[in-house]
C-alpha cells in the first residue's frame, strides 16, 4: 500500500477520476444515498490516498477549518469494498489526523460522521458532540476530536 496526500491543484486527472468513483461507488451505489458529492470544498482540501497499485484503497479530505466548520476536519472518509476487514480504514483514521495536524496545526478536529460508526471513531478519540441529524437520509454525528497533548 502507498500513501499519498496532495493539495486539489496537484491531483492528476486519474487520480482525481479515481476519487469521485470511489466516492461515488460507496455513498451514492452502497448506500443508495443520492447527494451531491461535488460541494466546491475539494478545491480547498488536500486529498489522502492509499493506493495498492492502480487501485485507490482507501480516501479521505483534509479540510481546512473556516471550511466545513469552524475547526479542522476530516471528511469523506471512505475505504474500498475490496479493502474491508484489511486494517485500511483505522490506518486512513491515523494518518487522516497526523495530516490534519501536520496542515493545519494541533488543534480541534470536527467530524459528521454516520452515526453507525460512532464506536469507530471513539476509538480514535473522538468524542460525540451534537445529538443525531438526518443528512441525505443517513443518520450523522458531529464529533470531536480534542487537541493531543
Amino acid at each position: 500500500m502507498i500513501w499519498t496526500n496532495k493539495a486539489f491543484d496537484a491531483l492528476t486527472p486519474g487520480e482525481l477520476y479515481a476519487i469521485l468513483q470511489l466516492r461515488s461507488e460507496v455513498f451514492v451505489v452502497e448506500q443508495n444515498c443520492i447527494f451531491q458529492d461535488m460541494d466546491n470544498k475539494d478545491v480547498f482540501c488536500h486529498h489522502l490516498m492509499c493506493w495498492e497499485k492502480e487501485t485507490l484503497m482507501a480516501y479521505a479530505r483534509i479540510v481546512p477549518a473556516g471550511i466545513s466548520y469552524a475547526e479542522s476536519s476530516i471528511g469523506r472518509i471512505v475505504s474500498s469494498p475490496a479493502a474491508r476487514g484489511m486494517g485500511i480504514g483505522k490506518e486512513l483514521i491515523r494518518q487522516s489526523i497526523s495530516l490534519c495536524y501536520t496542515l493545519h496545526g494541533k488543534g480541534i478536529i470536527r467530524i459528521g460522521a454516520q452515526y453507525y460508526l460512532k464506536g469507530f471513531y471513539e476509538s480514535f478519540g473522538f468524542g460525540q458532540d451534537s445529538e443525531i441529524y438526518l443528512e441525505d437520509g443517513i443518520e450523522h454525528i458531529e464529533m470531536l476530536l480534542l487537541i493531543k497533548r
